[in-house]
C-alpha cells in the first residue's frame, strides 16, 4: 500500500463511523489497495458458494444415509414383530390382550429405536379384546401427523418416513431433528395395527455442524492467504509503478536530473528506458527554451534600457521644439506636433516593455500597503475627466463596498484602473461608463462597464493577447502600447487576484477587476457579477 494510503489508514480505523470514508479515500488513492480487496472479494464469493455447496451436498448425503438406516432398522423390527405375532397362539382372549407389550419387546430388542407407537388402525370395528394403543420413550401421537398416518393406513406392506422436530430430553423448547417411520402389523384376530418408531438424528446434526464450521474456519483462513499471497504479489508489481509515478512527480516539480534506475531485463526495465528516455528529450527541450527564454528577456531589457539614452535625447530635442512650434510655420509645427506625440507613445512604449519583462523573469517585488479601491477609482475618475468630456462620454462611479483599505501595490492597482478605464472610453463610443466598486467578505472588485460595439466571443478570447486590437484600423486616442491588458492582468495575478471580461457585441464589454481582502488569502465568489445586471438576457 502507499505511504498515502498508509497515512490515511492511520487513523480512522479508531473511528468506525469513519471507516466508509475511509475506505473509499484508500480506494481512489492505492491502486494495490484495490487490487487486493477485488482479490479477496472475488475469491470470498468463490469460497462461499463452494462451501455453500458443499455443505448442501454433505447434509443432503447424511440426512439421506441416516434415512436409510432408519428405514433398514424399522422394516428389520417390522419383520420380525410380524413373525413372532404369526407364531403366536391367539386363542386365548388374555394372550391377544398381551400382544401389545409383545410388540413393545420385540421392537425394542430388534430395533436401535425406542422411541415407538402402537395404534389400532382407525375404521375397524371396536373389539373389547384388541389390546390398546399405548406410546413409548418418549413418543406421543402428536408428533405423528396426519399425512403420514394416513399413508401408512392406505398401504400394508410399506414404510413411511416424515421428519420432525423431536424434544430434547421431553421439553418442548428445545428440539433436535428426528424422522418417523410408520408401517402397519396384523395382530391375530384383533386386526390391523400401525407402528410408528421415532429415530434421532442429532448425530447427524452434530457431524453437519463440525462440517459446516470446518469449511467456515478454512474458508476464513484461505481468504486470509489469498490476500495475503495477493499483497505480497501487487506489492512486487505496484512498486516499480510508484517509483514511477514519484519520479514523474519530481520531474513535474522541475527536478530535471531525475531518473529510473534500469535493474533486468523485464517489462519494467523497458518502461524504466521509455521514461528516462523521455526525460532526457524533455530536460534538452526545456534547457533549450529556458535559454532562448532567458536570451529573449535579456534582449528586451538591454534594448529597452539602451534606448532609454537616446530616448532621452530625443525626448528634451522634441520638447525643445514643440515649445517653439508656434515660430515655426504651420507644416514645421505639426511636424513638431507629430514628434513629441510619438516620442511620448514611444517612451511608453519601452516602460511597458520593461515592464513585460519583469513579469517574464519573474523578477516583480511588490510594494503593499493599506489603500481603498474606492478612493484608487476617484482618483483615476478624476484623472480622465477631460478625456472623457472631449469624447461627449459621463464617467459614473458607484460604490456599495470597497471602503475599506486592502493591503496593495497600489501603483500597480491604479495602472490596472486606468488602463481599464482608458480602454472604456476608446470603445464607448461616447456613450456612459459606469464605474463599479463592492466588497464581500473575501474579496473587493472594481467593474468597468461601457456600452460601446462590444467584442465576439473570439475576440475575447485574444483581448489580454501582448500587441493584440480588437479593430487594428481603430485610432488610438490615449496613445496606447497593446501591452496594457496585459501588464493588467500579470498585475492582478500577482496581487492574488483576477481579471475577467464580459462583451457582446452591440452591447458593450464589462472588465472586473477582483483582489483578495488579505494577502494570500482564496477569493470565493467576487462580489460584482458577470455578466452585468443590465445585460440583455441576464437575470436580475
Amino acid at each position: 500500500m502507499t505511504t498515502a494510503a498508509l497515512r490515511v489508514s492511520a487513523g480512522w480505523w479508531r473511528r468506525p463511523a469513519e471507516w466508509p470514508a475511509g475506505i473509499a479515500r484508500a480506494w481512489s488513492r492505492s491502486l494495490q489497495f484495490r487490487t487486493v480487496l477485488i482479490t479477496v472479494c472475488l475469491s470470498g464469493i468463490a469460497i462461499l458458494v463452494t462451501g455453500l455447496v458443499i455443505s448442501y451436498s454433505v447434509g443432503n448425503d447424511l440426512y439421506s444415509s441416516r434415512l436409510d438406516q432408519a428405514l433398514r432398522d424399522a422394516g428389520r423390527a417390522q419383520q420380525q414383530v410380524q413373525s413372532s405375532l404369526d407364531a403366536t397362539d391367539a386363542s386365548d382372549p388374555a394372550t391377544v390382550l398381551g400382544l401389545g407389550q409383545a410388540v413393545k419387546s420385540v421392537v425394542q430388542g430388534a430395533s436401535s429405536s425406542r422411541m415407538l407407537a402402537f395404534i389400532r388402525k382407525p375404521g375397524q370395528p371396536a373389539d373389547p379384546q384388541a389390546p390398546t394403543d399405548y406410546t413409548a420413550g418418549g413418543m406421543s401421537q402428536s408428533m405423528i401427523s396426519t399425512q403420514l398416518a394416513s399413508a401408512v393406513a392406505k398401504s400394508s406392506d410399506t414404510l413411511y418416513s416424515q421428519s420432525v422436530a423431536l424434544p430434547v430430553d421431553g421439553t418442548s423448547n428445545a428440539t433436535h431433528p428426528g424422522v418417523i417411520v410408520g408401517t402397519q402389523i396384523h395382530l391375530p384376530t384383533a386386526g390391523t395395527y400401525q407402528l410408528f418408531l421415532g429415530y434421532d438424528l442429532s448425530d447427524a446434526e452434530q457431524t453437519l455442524n463440525f462440517v459446516q464450521r470446518t469449511l467456515v474456519l478454512a474458508g476464513i483462513a484461505l481468504i486470509a492467504l489469498i490476500g495475503a499471497v495477493t499483497f505480497v504479489v501487487v506489492r512486487f508489481v505496484v512498486a516499480p509503478i510508484q517509483l514511477a509515478a514519484a519520479t514523474s512527480r519530481r520531474l513535474a516539480a522541475g527536478d530535471l536530473e531525475v531518473r529510473i534506475p534500469e535493474d533486468g531485463e523485464d517489462v519494467f526495465t523497458t518502461l524504466a528506458r521509455s521514461f528516462n528516455a523521455m526525460a532526457d528529450s524533455l530536460q534538452r527541450q526545456i534547457t533549450q527554451l529556458a535559454t532562448l527564454s532567458q536570451l529573449q528577456q535579456r534582449f528586451v531589457s538591454d534594448v529597452s534600457h539602451e534606448l532609454r539614452t537616446p530616448l532621452t535625447t530625443i525626448r528634451l530635442a522634441s520638447e525643445h521644439l514643440y515649445d517653439r512650434k508656434d515660430a515655426f510655420d504651420d507644416s514645421t509645427s505639426r511636424t513638431a506636433e507629430l514628434l513629441h506625440a510619438q516620442v511620448e507613445r514611444f517612451d511608453v512604449l519601452l516602460s511597458d516593455l520593461l515592464e513585460i519583462s519583469r513579469y517574464d523573469a519573474g523578477s516583480v517585488s511588490l510594494e503593499i500597503e493599506s489603500t481603498s479601491l474606492v478612493r484608487l477609482a476617484e482618483d483615476a475618475i478624476e484623472e480622465f475627466e477631460p478625456l472623457a468630456h472631449a469624447n461627449g462620454t459621463e464617467l459614473r462611479l458607484s460604490a456599495p463596498g470597497g471602503y475599506s483599505e486592502v493591503p496593495m501595490d497600489a501603483r500597480r492597482v491604479r495602472r490596472v484602473i486606468r488602463n481599464l478605464i482608458g480602454n472604456a472610453i476608446e470603445h464607448g463610443e461616447g456613450r456612459p461608463i459606469d464605474v463599479i466598486v463592492d466588497s464581500n467578505s473575501t474579496a473587493v472588485a472594481l467593474a468597468v462597464r461601457d456600452h460601446g460595439m462590444g467584442m465576439s466571443e473570439s475576440e475575447v478570447g485574444h483581448v489580454f493577447d501582448r500587441f493584440w486590437r480588437a479593430d487594428p484600423s481603430r485610432r488610438r486616442t490615449i496613445g496606447g502600447t497593446g501591452l496594457g491588458l496585459a501588464i493588467s492582468q500579470e498585475d492582478a495575478l500577482v496581487h492574488g487576484g483576477m481579471i475577467d471580461v464580459w462583451s457582446r457585441q452591440g452591447e458593450g464589454s464589462c472588465f472586473r477587476l477582483t483582489l483578495p481582502r488579505k494577502r494570500g488569502a482564496v477569493i470565493g465568489e467576487s462580489p460584482i457579477p458577470l455578466p452585468p445586471a443590465d445585460a440583455e438576457g441576464t437575470a436580475s
